[in-house]
């Protein structure tokens, strides 16, 4: 499955992804979102619409995790698509996860979905997202 690569515009916006996860600053990250992506929460049923949104939780998320590393990377046939592998830590709790990333032609982001496991770790980053975003996520539902 090695030959399937990614769309070149998803490839360079993916490259954009992690220069900025290595740099510790996620400030360009709106530039990346299509105006209209969705994120998908292992927490929550319903997505998060809209730029604004997504730019908020995933900076969030990103101060919230500590000893974060990515470990494998799939390609889907369109090259549209990503799934990355990664291990991170929330306080004393470990957790591994997928981001499944999807691209437009443009190399726009137009949906972002996380998975975590275990149990433990899921609620361990659930408690730490809605202690630091329950507000702002219902004043954005409630506006959307």
């Amino acid at each position: 499955m090695s030959d399937l690569k990614l769309h070149p515009q998803a490839a360079a916006s993916l490259q954009r992804w992690h220069a900025m996860l290595a740099q510790g600053d996620l400030g360009a990250l709106p530039e990346l979102l299509d105006s209209k992506v969705v994120f998908r929460s292992p927490m929550a049923h319903t997505p998060y619409p809209g730029a604004p949104v997504v730019s908020t939780i995933l900076n969030t998320v990103f101060k919230v995790f500590s000893d974060f590393a990515y470990h494998r990377e799939l390609v889907t046939a369109d090259g549209l698509s990503v799934v990355l592998e990664f291990s991170a830590r929330v306080g004393e709790r470990q957790l591994k996860g997928i981001d499944m990333i999807r691209f437009d032609e443009a190399g726009k982001i137009v949906e972002f979905e996380v998975m975590v496991r275990p149990m433990s770790g899921l609620q361990a980053l659930g408690e730490e997202m809605a202690r630091r975003l329950a507000p702002y996520l219902a004043a954005s539902k409630a506006s959307g």
